[in-house]
């Protein structure tokens, strides 16, 4: 059996030059065999995985290039650099070949390759024969993971996604199958948890923890790695002086409390757990539910929230939207990047005082960048902490142009449809369902979201100089005519609004130059705090419900469901220009 080459842990990570970095994946490590017979997907221990995943196996290699065996990380992405291991768990006890198909489709798995096994060749060479494979292959199953000169760069990436850490390898470093070795070191991006003891089993060491919810106690999470023998001495020493043994467990009241490292915390789990240190210096009702939900979050060290406690939304203070828009980071800043940022700040609440804002004020800090067009200070948002500090002024709104700051051409369109009062939402479906249809005809890749408010935006990414905002406007302008022809009691174009009468207005207007619209998975200043969800396109029916998704459910939903618009950047370079140049023509 074969056996791949062992990570050994490490506090710190090496410097750049004889070294290369990768991301640190939690997922499955495996191995990807190709031979005459076919493929098959193989576990570190042995085990036949191929059955499991078959959006993986099912698509075969070049001819010419088997025998081959390649070594990586069996996940599923949430995001470029976090994946989703209870989802993965999920997945790999599923035995119904039906229920497997089901879960392949909706949340696929990909083979994250980082090796092409090969006995006494460095990883240099390895590394250029697994690129030269895959530039081959070209499945969307498998993929080459990043590879990285420079540990700073990619520490920041894991960091701002939440990923489990980082891998360095040293490049002139041979396969060493089964072995554990100094030239392959794994960081983990560890996460903090402060909560106190709650019992000791002694017949197998564990510990549980608790925090406060309110004036209740709630189970944070079980640890039983990283004591030192002084330490778990100590630790018995305090649940035999200060506990009492019931039932074959030692039970403490909260009295001690002490830092737990994880990778994350989840319904009264921690995500490998290892103590870290006792914290005298802090007292039981210290360590709440709030607090571990804050500091596992990862909050840069430099951002300094005010006010948390004050309520921006009904029900919803600064802490629970600063939560949001930290763990939303990763899925919003991509869209924000190289574009002129217009806010909407609720600094007291969504039903005090607001004011929109596109000018970039004095005293923001350097992470929000400074855009000058003709003697006008704009601000680009595209660093987390510039995020936070916006959130932490009281934007509640982000709005962002089509073009990019300084372009010309636009490299998205967008096509908003309003209807007139939210009841009247299936307007927009409607809509939405005949759109897709004729860009479906023309090969145009589209998406779609929520509006966060009444409606919905249809989306069609470009690459910059694709077409001109004249051309784009013949598009948008086009399927407006076209919904007013099919359906001319549902639909209309009519700008003033006493003329639209009960008709769904379609906007086509409001793609142009230096227009805006609702950044995706912005909320939206209303009761609950709604969302600009992207939404999949078969959510796309009667049973669409735009107000639920909001701000207490939309990362559960990302978690589960995935991110509808993960292929949006990788849209851009697909879209068939030239088929739409020639509609254009007609």
């Amino acid at each position: 059996m074969k056996r791949p080459m062992l990570l050994t842990s490490s506090d710190e990570l090496p410097e750049d030059g004889e070294w290369i970095f990768e991301p640190k994946y939690d997922g499955f490590r495996a191995f990807l065999e190709f031979s005459p017979e076919g493929i098959r997907l193989i576990s570190r221990n042995g085990k036949d995985l191929t059955e499991k995943f078959p959006e993986i196996c099912s698509a075969v290699p070049p001819p010419g290039t088997a025998p081959f065996t390649l070594d990586g990380e069996i996940v599923i992405l949430n995001t470029a650099f976090q994946a989703n291991f209870k989802l993965l768990q999920k997945r790999g006890r599923l035995k119904n070949p039906e229920s497997i198909q089901n879960a392949a489709k909706e949340r696929p798995a990909l083979f994250m390759a980082f090796d092409f096994v090969l006995k006494r060749t460095p990883l240099e060479k390895r590394k250029q024969r697994l690129t030269e494979l895959l530039d081959k292959w070209q499945h969307a199953g498998v993929q080459e993971i990043g590879t990285y000169q420079h540990v700073d760069k990619l520490r920041d990436l894991i960091h701002l996604h939440l990923g489990e850490g980082i891998i360095a390898k040293r490049c002139a470093s041979p396969y060493r199958s089964g072995e554990r070795t100094q030239h392959w070191l794994k960081w983990k991006l560890w996460k903090t948890a402060s909560v106190f003891l709650t019992h000791l089993d002694p017949s197998n060491g564990y510990v549980d923890t608790g925090v406060y919810n309110g004036e209740q106690v709630v189970a944070a999470g079980r640890f039983k790695h990283g004591l030192s023998n002084d330490k778990a001495a100590t630790l018995r020493q305090f649940f035999k002086e200060k506990g009492k043994k019931e039932k074959g467990l030692w039970t403490l009241p909260p009295s001690v409390c002490a830092d737990i490292h994880c990778l994350g915390t989840e319904n009264g789990e921690f995500r490998e757990p290892a103590f870290h240190q006792f914290r005298f210096d802090q007292t039981p009702d210290e360590c709440t539910e709030q607090k571990m939900t804050w500091d596992v979050s990862l909050f840069p060290d430099h951002f300094e929230p005010t006010n948390l406690e004050k309520e921006l939304f009904p029900g919803s203070t600064k802490r629970d939207y600063l939560v949001y828009i930290r763990h939303m980071a990763p899925y919003m800043l991509p869209y924000m990047k190289e574009k002129k940022l217009t806010i909407i700040r609720f600094p007291d609440g969504i039903h005090n005082d607001s004011f929109f804002q596109k000018h970039r004020p004095d005293y923001a800090p350097e992470s929000l960048k400074l855009w000058m067009e003709k003697g006008e200070p704009f601000m680009l948002c595209e660093e987390l902490h510039g995020l936070l500090w916006l959130a932490n002024q009281g934007a509640i709104e982000f709005h962002l142009p089509f073009e990019k700051a300084g372009a010309v051409h636009p490299d998205e369109i967008v096509l908003d449809l309003d209807p007139p009062e939210k009841e009247a939402f299936p307007l927009c479906i409607t809509a939405a369902q005949l759109c897709r249809k004729w860009l479906d005809e023309l090969g145009v890749i589209s998406f779609v979201k929520l509006s966060g408010s009444k409606g919905m935006q249809l989306h069609i990414p470009l690459q910059e100089g694709d077409l001109s905002y004249e051309e784009t406007r013949v598009i948008t302008e086009t399927l407006g005519r076209l919904l007013v022809e099919t359906k001319p009691d549902l639909f209309t174009v009519e700008r003033l609004k006493r003329k639209r009468g009960s008709r769904l207005y379609i906007d086509s207007v409001q793609h142009g130059k230096n227009k805006t619209i609702i950044a995706p998975y912005s909320l939206r200043a209303k009761d609950n705090g709604p969302v600009a969800a992207p939404l999949y396109w078969e959510e796309i029916d009667e049973h669409l419900n735009p107000r639920s998704f909001t701000l207490d459910n939309m990362l559960e939903r990302l978690q589960v469901r995935g991110d509808p618009f993960q292929s949006y950047e990788k849209a851009r370079t697909l879209q068939p220009i030239d088929q739409i140049k020639k509609f254009l023509d007609h």
